[in-house]
């Protein structure tokens, strides 16, 4: 697969990241218009109720500052999900949604477990994992990228700070490298120049031959040899200065 096919914009690098902001926030909204409250929808773990927040939970959001911080992380690693690996993209993602909604409903704590952020995890680590795994270099540095940017999230895997369901954010880490390891994705053929494949000839080259062994440029009058019949026809071709004619 060339990289024109694999790096290829489609219309879903747009629309999914363009709908999934659209919907937490309308969710939002709603509570805030009807002043309902959806967080009983959630993943309440090891009841038969709570195994519907693994569809409801990641658009509910228990606070403006919750929605806003998901909002931007979200939009960025979708989009980056469905550009790089398209192929796989839905795939990951709701696969992802699910299995990582039943790790929180394991393991979580007897409380209701909302947002988004297991999805970010899920999509970093899957993207940085990912990455890592292929040693493609564009992958690489999209690998590096998300680090530098959300390497700080590592810590809230960690039951370090009260209010933040840091189990779900561990189930998103967990499937995400999973998915990495398990999902085969196809990666581009890289293109390779004439000096790096086998068999490649210096003295043979054409474009080498300008220049002497100290790289200095060599100027020398090309010749075009023809053969007619049991002859052999040489043409000379060469380049006049203009400049010094005009005067």
């Amino acid at each position: 697969m060339s990289e024109q096919h694999y790096f290829k914009y489609t219309n879903s690098v747009l629309i999914v990241p363009m709908l999934a902001v659209l919907a937490i926030w309308v969710v939002f909204w709603v509570e805030l218009k009807f002043r309902v409250n959806l967080n009983d929808h959630g993943i309440y773990p090891r009841k038969i109720s709570g195994l519907q927040g693994i569809a409801f939970s990641p658009f509910i959001h228990g606070s403006i500052k919750h929605l806003y911080n998901n909002t931007i992380p979200l939009a960025v690693l979708l989009m980056s999900l469905f550009y790089f690996y398209r192929e796989s993209a839905l795939k990951v993602l709701f696969l992802g949604i699910l299995l990582s909604g039943i790790f929180t409903w394991i393991i979580g704590r007897p409380s209701f477990h909302i947002g988004a952020s297991g999805v970010i995890y899920l999509l970093a680590s899957f993207i940085f994992f990912k990455g890592i795994i292929t040693k493609y270099y564009r992958l690489v540095a999209l690998s590096l990228v998300v680090v530098f940017i959300y390497g700080s999230l590592l810590w809230y895997i960690f039951p370090i700070k009260e209010g933040i369901s840091w189990e779900g954010h561990l189930g998103g880490f967990v499937v995400g490298l999973l998915f990495a390891i398990l999902i085969r994705t196809k990666t581009p053929s890289i293109k390779k120049y004439a000096w790096e494949k086998e068999g490649y000839n210096e003295e043979e080259d054409e474009f080498l031959q300008h220049f002497d062994e100290n790289g200095n440029f060599i100027e020398k009058i090309p010749e075009k040899v023809e053969s007619e019949g049991n002859s052999i026809k040489i043409t000379y071709q060469i380049k006049q200065n203009t400049q010094s004619e005009k005067e």
